[in-house]
């Protein structure tokens, strides 16, 4: 089972950060398990969303160049309350650097009221899966163009509209 833990991207400003909202529904499917009585998503899951949200800057930034963009490393990792059925989490990461093949950000989950819940330093390793076996090139296509189809679904074309208009005015 895939976790997509991202809902909507609401905003991309290249270079300087990317902001995307997770609205939690009782009708997720783990939180049958965690914990029946409390209902409450797991911490894992509130650092996979920082994880994405992360991964699409990069993406948008490398002009999807890459097939995979997945985690090597989180630090200081830090949570200070829950997200329930009913609320949501608003992620904003900050780019630290981003090369070709590694990422560094800092990243921070906040809940409806503003109030911070997860953060996180976060490091991204970025590759295509023909970098290892040259047979893969043609999976490495097509995952970049199921990840260009979910950037569509997850609003972000409007996003980056959204930062270069706003952009134009500064």
């Amino acid at each position: 089972m895939k976790f997509i833990l991202i809902d909507r991207i609401k905003t991309i400003e290249p270079e300087r950060r990317i902001v995307a909202s997770k609205s939690l529904s009782l009708a997720e499917e783990y939180l049958a398990d965690h914990f029946p009585t409390f209902p409450v998503m797991p911490g894992v899951l509130m650092l996979e969303a920082l994880v994405q949200t992360s991964a699409w800057l990069v993406r948008v930034q490398q002009d999807f160049a890459r097939s995979m963009v997945v985690l090597a490393e989180a630090r200081n990792v830090t949570y200070k309350s829950f997200v329930a059925p009913g609320g949501s989490l608003e992620v904003t990461a900050e780019p630290v650097k981003i090369d070709d093949e590694m990422s560094d950000f800092k990243a921070v989950g906040r809940g409806a009221d503003g109030t911070e819940i997860v953060k996180a330093r976060l490091k991204l390793r970025h590759y295509n899966l023909a970098d290892r076996d040259g047979e893969l090139a043609a999976t490495d296509e097509k995952l970049i163009a199921d990840l260009k189809r979910r950037f569509e679904l997850l609003c972000g074309p409007k996003a980056l509209e959204l930062a270069t208009v706003a952009g134009d005015r500064r």
